[in-house]
């Protein structure tokens, strides 16, 4: 199911043994444009660190409840690494992370998930050797501070990033949402990741190779749209782009 970022930020999140509090925001790796972490406000309890959740953990969303359901326990999370609130994600972090909970290194490989395309759930899978696979340096940003950059066409500005939809099977974020009302008032598109040309973030600016006319023209995103699969087969037909979803495998690790 593809939700907005801001959407989710709010939610409760239910561990193995009760709430552990809400969802903040998210980091995301700039390679693959994939949530990497959940961000957890967990109030008076484990203050003065950042609760960091991998998608390994996560469970269903439930979207009546405003609800995430977190395959660990107060426990677990209480004893992971421990990562200041005012630190930088770190390589030597997410590498003991990693190690404390079990699960195979995303950046161990060239797919999504490291040696995956998918979220591996057991162990063993991310025990094969990764011998001849690239590793990569993942620079991990935040779905917060990202919002608000703004979107270079390929003939000029045409906006900022106002969110994010994050699909909630394979947590890769599928669109950005583009609030263009100082070009074109009231009018929001969706941008895919796999259209963006590069990034500056010392600019804090995402540069697409498609013109501000195209845009202009795509589907209108409004509050009220459904992201339906019609809806984003339309939206990649009128750029000319195949859906994400025509060679991606199927995730039968995450099925809900």
């Amino acid at each position: 199911m593809l939700n907005k970022a801001k959407t989710l930020k709010g939610y409760e999140l239910n561990s193995l043994d009760g709430e552990i509090g809400k969802v903040q925001e998210f980091y995301f790796d700039d390679q693959h444009w994939a949530i990497r972490y959940l961000v957890a406000e967990t109030g008076n309890w484990l203050t003065d660190r950042q609760v960091l959740i991998s998608p390994h953990a996560l469970g269903a969303v439930m979207k009546e409840e405003q609800q995430i359901a977190i395959d660990l326990t107060k426990k677990q999370l209480e004893d992971s690494p421990s990562l200041d609130s005012d630190k930088p994600v770190s390589r030597q972090f997410e590498e003991a992370y990693y190690e404390y909970f079990g699960w195979p290194m995303y950046w161990a490989g060239p797919y999504i998930w490291g040696l995956y395309p998918y979220i591996a759930r057991k162990r063993e899978e991310g025990e094969e050797s990764t011998q001849g696979e690239k590793a990569w340096d993942p620079h991990l940003r935040s779905t917060h501070d990202v919002s608000g950059h703004h979107i270079q066409a390929a003939d000029g500005e045409i906006g900022h990033v106002e969110d994010f939809i994050i699909d909630d099977e394979t947590w890769a974020i599928r669109y950005l949402i583009i609030d263009t009302k100082n070009w074109w008032p009231g009018k929001k598109v969706l941008v895919s990741p796999q259209w963006i040309e590069r990034v500056s973030w010392s600019e804090s600016k995402i540069f697409v190779n498609l013109s501000s006319e195209t845009i202009k023209q795509s589907p209108e995103y409004t509050e009220e749209s459904l992201l339906t699969r019609d809806y984003e087969t339309g939206l990649h037909r009128h750029y000319d782009r195949q859906g994400y979803w025509v060679d991606e495998p199927v995730d039968k690790m995450h099925s809900r």
